[in-house]
This record gives structure tokens, sequence and C-alpha cells, in this order.
């Protein structure tokens, strides 16, 4: 497996030639999707290159399929069930014929090839002149989108021109269903444990133009319509309609001339009842292809591009001076924005919908990594995301029952519908991390929104309910001090361990702010605190427990080193053997027993620097600086969420060439395929920490209290950067050149905010202020 070199372009990734040795890759980064819908990169013609290059996927977000998780020794309360996203039927499928001859890149002769994504326009377009083994050449010109406006919709526009034959030319539209997952061998991180099929047939409908495919899931008990309709233009044809099996085919021949420009538009759709009631499924998606089909291919790309704009208009990262970062960046909120769930049912995994890397589950990457990049760039769809946990509640409920709590919720640490799917409780459900990780990015929220609708229909339920969980595990120890036993922190290599240090800061954080939205809900809605406390049977006195177990909460810190201790047990570890270990043998949960490494001082991500970062106004910048020293000498980063944010917190102690070499480990994570398995599926979280990187890191922008700070610097690499964030009902743009940042207010009344520790004060009659630093 080999990476492609694109050529560095800002707004698009290009190939110039095809290659059967980075085909696995490039499936992934030219995938497409809307949030729901995920298209693997996979030509429409189907791909006949060697094992092991190809698997070509059509993913939802959110639907899945159940089975029982088989422990060789189950104990209690160990997750019973795993959920994973099915690879669903293939929809694109469209097979071109020069008379007996199959259209083939391995085959014949390739005179021209080249694939462009677009993120300005959300298009692929792929050209290529092809000469059949007989000597008979064609130009074809395809065009794929998935539409953001539409959920349920894709469309294809694929247009063939014969050059020097004429004769018979066949285009056959499949919609094939006997499709099944990847399976996950022996690592974990690469798909599901289940081999066959997860969809078996109920029905099929097919007609002139249109077919249907009508499966369900054998455990999770969901129905599916696949559907596609197609429409041939440029020249009169014959049209047959065939089923082998689950195989749907519909072929158009054509005695075509040379020249003659012949295309066939396809559009694809998909419902399921995940969504809509059963009976409703099939005329959906007849009324949503017919829609599709009457306002044809263009009106779709139009909405596309304007969809796109308005998005780019909010989002854009411009960057001068480093055109692979140009291009890096605008790569990664493109794939963010194809990947992330929209309509409060559905989040984003961990791989996107761009493969089936880590069966398609939601982690605590969504509220630490990718919320922000989505609060501060598009906030409706941040709030999307939170409705999304809301309506998890109740399954978070059952597990803190499980778990042995009496009351509270104990949200999953790997999901999709709401209940645990992880299987390993040391790295899994002992992450109660989740939970504050949760309440953090509700506080993120109200201090960017102000959103107090939202606070009040779901924010405090979730808030307090979980913090009801801190106490739940947590007891005072003979000095006092409130401790959480027990725990796995964001580091991997370190498991089951005494007050790990970024657990018990994120849960006194947690603690806190339920507590402040309790007082304030009952002083300022007397009414509505009633309802959730009468609904939560919250007493009287919880709070303000809550608030003592803040105040005495055990917060590790080793005297001698002047560091922030991961946890109890953490520095009396003998160091991690860095120097003898084989670079081979790297990542290490891949070649060591997890209880060789949980015996060693070994970070596989960041940890107590990640807190440095979150809770970035409890340290001084000594700390920071000690910290990042000590914890840099035995971290991996074998986690694709580390990198990043290591170099935020370089960029603000002052190592600005760490921050800079670490943020380009992140930013081009999948593009130069790093970790060296992208070609299951993106990296959300790297995606969404390259964003980070920027605002967090070099413009050195917190919220703290609900003010809004910048401490902006400039690496030497780069010219100048502009980023833009929506903050209190404001659109700000930030523009920071060498020694200077200019400010600019371009939606919203006034906004006021500090940079270096210095006022500014925006307002319609002085939209624009700069300011100089160091």
């Amino acid at each position: 497996m080999q990476q492609h070199t694109y050529p560095l372009e800002a707004w698009c990734i290009r190939e110039t030639s095809f290659d059967t040795d980075s085909h696995f890759l490039d499936e992934t980064l030219f995938a497409l999707g809307n949030g729901y819908i995920g298209l693997r990169g996979t030509g429409e013609e189907g791909y006949s290159g060697p094992a092991g290059t190809s698997l070509d996927g059509t993913y939802l977000n959110g639907f899945y399929e159940s089975e029982p998780i088989q422990y060789p020794e189950a104990a209690y309360g160990l997750a019973k069930v795993n959920q994973f996203m099915l690879n669903v039927p293939n929809a694109k499928g469209i097979e071109l014929w020069l008379e007996d001859e199959r259209f083939d890149l391995l085959s014949g002769f390739v005179q021209a090839y080249e694939r462009v994504l677009d993120f300005r326009t959300g298009v692929l377009t792929r050209t290529v002149e092809w000469t059949s083994p007989q000597g008979r050449s064609v130009k074809l010109h395809s065009r794929r989108l998935v539409c953001f406006e539409n959920k349920h919709l894709f469309a294809i526009e694929f247009t063939v021109t014969p050059l020097n034959f004429a004769g018979r030319v066949r285009l056959v539209s499949s919609l094939d269903g006997a499709v099944k997952n990847q399976e996950a061998g022996d690592d974990p991180r690469v798909g599901s444990a289940v081999s066959g099929q997860s969809l078996h047939m109920v029905a099929h409908e097919q007609n002139v133009g249109f077919a249907a495919l009508v499966q369900r899931t054998h455990n999770s008990g969901f129905m599916l319509v696949s559907a596609t309709d197609t429409e041939l233009t440029g020249a009169d044809a014959t049209i047959e309609i065939a089923q082998v099996e689950q195989r749907l085919t519909q072929t158009y021949e054509v005695q075509a001339q040379a020249g003659q420009a012949i295309t066939l538009n396809k559009y694809g759709s998909y419902f399921s009842s995940r969504d809509y009631a059963e009976a409703e499924l099939m005329w959906r998606s007849k009324d949503t292809l017919a829609t599709a089909k009457a306002g044809g291919f263009d009106d779709l790309r139009m909405a596309q591009e304007q969809y796109l704009a308005d998005f780019w208009q909010q989002a854009d990262v411009q960057i001068a001076g480093d055109d692979a970062l140009q291009q890096g960046i605008h790569f990664n909120q493109f794939h963010l924005l194809q990947s992330v769930g929209r309509d409060g049912k559905t989040n984003i995994s961990a791989k996107g919908v761009t493969g089936e890397g880590y069966e398609g589950h939601y982690f605590w990457d969504t509220e630490i990594y990718i919320f922000p990049f989505f609060l501060y760039s598009k906030p409706e769809i941040a709030r999307k995301l939170l409705e999304y946990r809301y309506a998890g509640l109740p399954k978070a409920r059952e597990r803190a029952r499980q778990m042995s709590h009496a009351t509270g919720a104990l949200y999953p640490w790997r999901t999709i519908a709401g209940d645990e799917c992880s299987a390993y409780f040391p790295a899994g459900t002992a992450q109660y991390h989740i939970n504050a990780d949760i309440a953090y990015s509700i506080k993120l929220y109200m201090e960017a929104t102000g959103d107090q609708e939202y606070l009040v229909k779901h924010g405090a339920e979730i808030v307090m309910e979980t913090a009801r969980i801190w106490m739940g595990i947590g007891s005072y120890d003979r000095e006092g001090r409130y401790c959480i036993n027990q725990v796995t922190g964001p580091d991997e290599y370190t498991a089951l361990v005494n007050n790990n240090y970024y657990t018990n800061a994120m849960a006194q954080m947690h603690l806190n702010f339920a507590a402040s939205i309790a007082e304030q809900l009952q002083a300022q809605v007397p009414a509505e605190f009633a309802r959730i406390a009468a609904a939560t049977a919250l007493a009287a006195g919880e709070p303000a427990e809550w608030r003592r177990a803040a105040s005495l909460m055990n917060l590790p810190y080793d005297d001698a080193l002047q560091i922030h201790a991961q946890d109890d047990s953490f520095l009396s570890k003998k160091v991690w053997d860095f120097a003898n270990t084989p670079k081979e043998n790297y990542p290490l949960l891949l070649n060591y027993h997890p209880m060789v490494i949980y015996r060693h001082q070994v970070c596989k991500q960041a940890d107590v620097v990640l807190a440095l970062l979150l809770l970035s106004d409890q340290f001084t910048l000594e700390d920071k600086r000690r910290d990042f020293d000590y914890y840099e000498a035995v971290t991996t980063h074998d986690s694709s969420l580390s990198s990043c944010i290591f170099s935020i917190i370089a960029a603000e102690v002052g190592y600005a060439d760490k921050a800079y070499d670490y943020f380009m480990e992140t930013a081009r994570l999948d593009l130069d395929d790093t970790h060296g398995n992208t070609h299951y599926g993106v990296h959300t979280a790297a995606m969404a920490g390259t964003w980070m990187g920027v605002a967090y890191g070099f413009a050195g922008m917190r919220v703290v209290g609900g003010e809004l700070h910048f401490a902006p610097s400039v690496p030497r690499q780069w010219q100048h950067y502009t980023f833009k964030i929506h903050f209190r009902g404001a659109l700000l743009e930030v523009h920071v050149e060498p020694g200077r940042a200019d400010y600019r207010l371009l939606q919203g009344e006034t906004l006021n905010f500090t940079h270096g520790g210095e006022a500014v004060a925006l307002t319609l009659s002085q939209p624009t202020q700069s300011r100089s630093f160091a």
C-alpha cells in the first residue's frame, strides 16, 4: 500500500494517474458523503484489481446491525450487544460495454486520466480516455455528488463519447444488495467481527428506470429501501430489466456514432425504518427520486454549490505560505462536513462515513475534538450533536443502573444507538470521563451561544444526571480528599488507576457546572427547575454535595518533579524503553499485551496535556511547560488524537518549532496516511484537531468564564492566516500576520473580547480593530 502524491491545490485533490497500489487509500480520500450517506471513491464500473486493494462500501450514518458480544469468560455488567455500521447495497454501479468489451482501467490502454474532488462544489469529477484491447477508444466523463440538502439522495452523471468507432454501446445500471462488511481480523481499529451478509432481502420492485431493494437486518430489526432511478439522454436506447438474486440491473443499449455523447443520469436514495415508518419507505424513495430526476443533475449541483458557499463563508481557514497545509485543512474541513450527522439522531463516528474502522461507533472524539469546530463554524450543527446526546439519555440511565449506580446517567464509551458497545472495559466503560466530556461541550456551547432554551429543554438534565455519577464512584479518603478510583483516563496505555488527573479535574469542572446550573435555574426559572428536579428525582441537598466534592477533589501533584501526576501510580512505574523499541513495533497496542503496556510509564496520547488545554485557566504557564516537557518524553502519539493537543500546548509555552511539527502531523494525517490506516477511513478527530491547532494553538483562543481571549502568534513558515468564529450571535474574522492581528465583525452588533490581555470592543460603527503583539 502506498500513498498518492497529489498536486498542492488549495481547494481540491487531483489524481492524474490510476494506480492499484494506492487505490485502497484513494477510495477513502475521494469518498463523498452528507452526514448520512457515505460513498467510497470507487469508480462506477467497479474494480478488478488485486485482492486487498479495495473495499467498495456504501454506508449510512446511524444505520446498524447488532449482535451479542461473545465473552469466553463473562462477568456481570459487561456490554452485552455490539452495534456496527453496515455496508449497504451498492447503488452507484454503472458498467460500460463497447460491443463485447467491458470498460476496465486494468485492461486496454489509458490515454488520459484525471479525477478531482472539489471542496467548493462537493462534486467528484472523473475524465478518462481509454482504448480497449481491440482498439475502440472512448472518452468517459462522470460527475458524482451526495446531496447536503437532502440526506437521503445522491446523483451521478455518466457521459460516454465513442472517439474512433460506431457501434453498440451498453450502459448497465445496477443496484447490488449482495454486500457485506469488512472483517476486523487482528486489528480492532479496522472493522467488525462479523462475517457474511447482515441484510436479507424482503422484496424488490423494478420497472423501466426505477429499481428498489427492500431488505431487513437480522437482529436490529430495521428495514431499508435502497432505490435508483435512471435516465438516458443523447441517443435512443433499448432497455432490458433483469434480476440475478439480489442484483437488479437496467441495461441501456445504443447504436452509437463516433463523437456522439451519451449520458446516463442516475439518482440513488436510501430510506430506513430508523427514520420513518416501514409503510412510508417505498413511497418516500419514489417521491425523492422522481423530484431529483425532474430537476436534473445540474439543479442538485447548484444547490450543492450554494450550501458549500455558505459553509465556507463561515468556516474557511486561509493560510498563506504553506500550500500543503492549505490543502490539508480544506480537505479536513470538507470531510468533517461530509461526516457529521445533522438530524439530532446521529452523531459523527471516528471514521466518518468513509470506512468501517471502529465499526461506525461514536466516541468522546465528538465532544472534545470535533464539537468545537462546528460550534464556532456552524453552531446549528453543534446543537444537533448535543441533541443526539439528549436522545441517548434514557440509555445512559439504563447503563448507570447496570453499573450499580442508583441514580444518574452514564454515557457509553462507544455506541451508535446509545448502548455501550465496548467489549474491553479497561479501555471502554472505565473511561468515565465521557460524562465530563459531554458536560464540557454543553458548557462550551452555553458560553458561545447563550442558548437558554437549549439549557432548559435538554442541557440541564444531561449535566445534572451525569454529575451524579461522580458521587456514585467517588469517595472521601482519610485526609478528606475526594477520590475517584479504578478509572481510565484518555491515555489508553494506562488503565484502571486511582485519581487520574484528567478525570478528576474534569469531574471537578463538571460538578461545579452542574451546581451552577441548578442554582441558576432555581433562581431564574423556578417552574422549569421544579420540572427537571421532579423528572430526575433530584434531592434538595445534591447541588451542595456536588460543590463540596468539587472543592475537595484530589488532583495529584508531584512536588519533587513539580508536575501534575497522571494518576496516583503513574510516576512510580518503569519508563518504557523507547530507545530499544523497534519502529515496526508501533503502535504498541498491536505488538504488546495490554498488561505489558499498563505496567510501564508510557502514554498513547495526551492526557494531563489535554487537561492543560481544556482547563487552561487553572494552570500557570510554568505549570504547562513542565507538564509538557515531562509527558512529551513518554508519549508515543499512537493515537491520532494526540499530536494536535501537543501542538496547541507547545505553541502556548513558546515551543514554536515543536508546535508546527506536531501541527503538520495532524493537518495532513490522512492525505499523507501517516498512521498507515486511512484506507479504512479518515480520522475525524485529527481533522477537527487541525482547526483547533489554528484557533486554539497559533491564535491562542480560549474561552474562560464565558469571556473570549486571543493571544496570537504566527509560525515562521506562514505569511499570514485568517479564520472566523461564531460567538454570542456575532461572526468574527481573525486575521493574523507577523506582529499584528486584525479583528473584524462580520455579523452581529457588538463583540467584546481580549487580545493579549487587552480589551477589544467591536461595534457596528467600529467593526474593525488591529492590535500588535511581539
